[in-house]
């Protein structure tokens, strides 16, 4: 239950900053203005946008949740910074409050980053895999390899000759132990 509610708590913040972002692309003007007021070049406006939906969008969907998450805590702290600094005005450090609370959830966000529903761990859980199957493949391998060796011991250890037969297949390639298959070939697999 733990994970659905960190999955649902990421996407809700992922959500805050979507929205911002599209706000900001969206009303480039106020965004510049707003910027401008507290002391900021105007030209910031396009890529906060920018960076708060591409960031929020990485959130939501678990792809870079670390990384994001660092990102969008940094923004945040500078946001306090530059725009709910004056703490002599109530509304102002409610705000600012706020704004650390969403620090705190990037942090539970780069905690928990690494949990189920996320592309991040989709993708540690399939190296995962893969390493596994080929060790798989490899142990089968030396299972043959060793099995070989011992009918081949037994063979040299038997009072009967062992007759090999010596096959020449199709491009030139010849099957030296009598096991059917051709001695180029054998070094792909083992």
């Amino acid at each position: 239950m733990s994970t659905v509610a960190a999955l649902i708590g990421r996407i809700l913040l992922a959500l805050i900053f979507i929205e911002s972002g599209i706000t900001k692309l969206l009303h480039v003007a106020a965004t510049q203005h707003e910027i401008a007021a507290v002391g900021l070049p105007s030209a910031l406006a396009v890529p906060t946008g920018v960076f708060e939906l591409v960031a929020g969008l990485c959130l939501a969907v678990g792809v870079a949740t670390r990384l994001a998450s660092v990102l969008l805590a940094g923004f945040i702290a500078l946001t306090i910074l530059f725009f709910h600094s004056n703490f002599t005005d109530p509304m102002q450090v409610t705000i600012a409050l706020m704004h650390v609370a969403m620090i705190g959830g990037m942090f539970m966000v780069f905690a928990t980053s690494q949990m189920w529903r996320s592309f991040d761990r989709m993708r540690v859980e399939r190296r995962g895999e893969i390493t596994a199957r080929q060790a798989e493949f490899e142990a089968r391998a030396a299972e043959l390899r060793a099995a070989r060796a011992e009918a081949l011991a037994d063979a040299a250890r038997s009072a009967e000759p062992v007759v090999v037969e010596r096959r020449v297949f199709a491009g030139g390639t010849v099957d030296e132990d009598g096991d059917a298959i051709p001695e180029t070939r054998r070094s792909r697999w083992f």
